[in-house]
């Protein structure tokens, strides 16, 4: 797989319109955005975006007022597994916009910022496709992951055999953060946007979450 770093001098160099060439230029100092996409299934191949929600987070205040959210109208079937997560029907997205007028959009909201999410590769690999075909570029944008900031302040020093749970209820938990609706494009934003910024002011704290000793409660392992 050849890295995303070399990509974007690769991207950088050849890209076609003039008009997109913010995207590789550094965003505002002190910003990031965080984002989520819903989509028609998880083949990133076969499947489509239907919502993408993106909130901007500056220092350390997360910026309600600006917002980005879409729905869009997907070429491929909706899966029923997926209707049943995030409780979208293909009526309820019928009357939006295609992929084509919405990821321009996006690019001019998160323009050069860092991108901040749980399990961001996905996301960022449904909008890629999108992108690299319509632009001929990729994101070049830095990705934070909220799952690894939350690893290195729970597990960073954990002993070998420690049983990892990096699931989204468990960070939560930890975090003592609020239960949005979740599978709910800007929910997930601006909630992953709440995981950044209390991770972020324990790393800079050098404050770490406890972990309770494997007897005291069952942890689910993920793979």
């Amino acid at each position: 797989m050849i890295p995303r770093a070399v990509k974007r001098l690769f991207h950088q160099a050849t890209i076609s319109d003039p008009a997109f060439r913010f995207m590789f230029q550094p965003g505002p100092p002190n910003e990031v955005v965080a984002f989520d996409c819903e989509t028609t299934g998880l083949d990133v191949r076969r499947n489509d975006i239907i919502t993408i929600a993106a909130v901007r987070i500056r220092d350390n205040r997360i910026l309600t007022s600006e917002r980005f959210e879409a729905v869009i109208r997907p070429e491929a079937r909706m899966n029923v597994d997926a209707i049943k997560i995030h409780r979208l029907r293909e009526m309820d997205v019928a009357a939006g916009d295609r992929i084509q007028l919405v990821i321009p959009q996006f690019l001019h909201f998160i323009g050069g910022r860092p991108l901040v999410g749980y399990y961001i590769d996905f996301d960022v690999r449904m909008v890629d496709k999108y992108l690299l075909s319509l632009k001929g570029f990729e994101l070049p944008n830095k990705l934070i992951e909220v799952s690894k900031l939350y690893y290195e302040r729970k597990y960073g020093d954990a002993p070998p055999g420690t049983t990892v749970d990096l699931s989204f209820a468990a960070i939560l938990r930890d975090l003592d953060l609020p239960v949005l609706d979740q599978h709910d494009a800007f929910n997930d934003a601006l909630t992953t946007a709440m995981m950044y910024l209390q991770l972020t002011d324990l790393r800079q704290r050098g404050v770490r979450i406890p972990r309770q000793r494997q007897t005291d409660r069952p942890q689910t392992t993920l793979a």
